[in-house]
């Protein structure tokens, strides 16, 4: 299983971003995929997670701003991100559980108020 997770960056407050995550290594379409994020000093969590059939779970702190999506020809889940907050300010990692959990490597989000 590999997770490869781009599209970070710095961007000031009421931005938006898109965050990729290119998947291989296992049948991607028949699995759930999510983002999790992990800011400094806190534990990690979960952002929002997309079932095989599209069905979409979030955070209440991220609810209304951002959506996860999917594209199963591309292997690859989507995480766009509107009206970005400093505290959205985190390592951003990419999901899936397979019998175990699996992270990606992560991609830093900052945001400047």
């Amino acid at each position: 299983v590999q997770l490869q997770a781009s599209g970070g960056g710095l961007v000031q407050a009421g931005g938006s971003l898109r965050l990729s995550c290119a998947a291989s290594g296992f049948n991607f379409r028949i699995n759930t995929m999510g983002w999790y994020r992990q800011a400094p000093g806190k534990q990690r969590e979960l952002v929002a997670t997309i079932s095989s059939g599209g069905a979409t779970n979030y955070a209440d702190s991220v609810e209304g701003r951002f959506t996860i999506s999917r594209d199963n020809a591309k292997n690859t889940v989507y995480l766009q991100m509107n009206s970005l907050k400093p505290e959205d300010t985190a390592v951003y990692y990419c999901w899936l559980y397979l019998y175990r959990n699996y992270w990606g490597q992560g991609t830093q989000v900052t945001v400047s108020s």
